[in-house]
């Protein structure tokens, strides 16, 4: 059980290999043991809240150490990692195939594939042509950095190639967890309420970029989108925000040229970390 949030942990499968994802059994070289009993340990009868919360720290602490590692191999791989993070419903997955099937000339893209129960939206993904992998966290509601990890050993991934990783549906727990990702992107569509960035402030904070989709919707709602972006504003004064429709595909040729502009950043970081090694 993960203090941090109240999820189950210990049966998280991940696609390709054969074993269940468990934080009290390794079969390589991330070595979680501490990790897995710091998660049980914490709901033993008889805890202190102090104590609660030094093992809160610890798991994120352990998660951050696992975060810094995926961020260092991604670095020396040139790759652009982008965490995907949403409310269940938001079109997240729809918005990552049109992507997908838009820039494949164009674009080398992967992706780890984040769900409670079932493989659909990576077999959604696999349509697209894309290489992608399947996380099944069971009764877990979010991804943690070890689990990246170990999805990275299966995924076929290029160097220097644009890596999503779509988190599960869920705007408490991710926020909290690094995955090594280089930004955090929030997707909000226009029927979920302008007050979203106010009732998850940490998510909203967490992210460096919000697409507002669904905007071809914006005719039939009572949505107000100078108060939403207000709203997200007064979380995190620098988030930038894109509208879009990932059904029409207005607004999506400016996601592109954020993706286009974001990667050549990561690559220009690249070659000169390269070029002074």
């Amino acid at each position: 059980m993960c203090t941090t949030c109240g999820c189950a942990e210990g049966d998280t499968k991940i696609e390709g290999h054969g074993h269940s994802h468990d934080h009290d059994h390794h079969h390589d070289h991330h070595d979680h043991a501490e990790h897995g009993q710091s998660h049980h340990a914490s709901h033993a009868p008889g805890l202190s809240q102090s104590r609660i919360l030094r093992i809160e720290q610890d798991i994120l602490s352990k998660n951050n150490a696992y975060a810094a590692e995926n961020r260092r191999q991604f670095s020396r791989r040139g790759m652009l990692v982008l965490n995907l993070v949403s409310s269940p419903g938001s079109g997240k997955t729809t918005l990552l195939t049109r992507t997908l099937t838009d820039l494949k000339h164009e674009l080398p893209m992967a992706v780890i594939e984040g769900d409670q129960q079932t493989l659909l939206d990576a077999e959604r993904i696999r349509a697209t042509g894309a290489h992608a992998i399947q996380i099944n966290t069971g009764k877990g509601c979010h991804l943690d950095a070890h689990m990246v990890g170990h999805a990275l050993e299966s995924l076929q991934t290029e160097d220097r190639s644009v890596l999503f990783i779509e988190n599960v549906g869920n705007l408490v727990c991710p926020a909290s967890f690094d995955l090594g990702e280089a930004h955090k992107v929030v997707i909000l569509s226009v029927t979920e309420g302008e007050d979203k960035p106010l009732k998850y402030p940490d998510m909203f904070h967490a992210a460096d970029l919000m697409l507002l989709n669904k905007t071809d919707l914006l005719p039939h709602l009572q949505f107000d989108v100078d108060q939403c972006i207000a709203n997200a504003r007064r979380v995190n004064p620098g988030i930038k925000v894109l509208q879009l429709s990932a059904t029409t595909g207005e607004g999506m040729a400016q996601w592109y040229q954020w993706l286009q502009a974001t990667r050549a950043v990561t690559l220009i970081g690249h070659v000169a970390t390269a070029a002074g090694e």
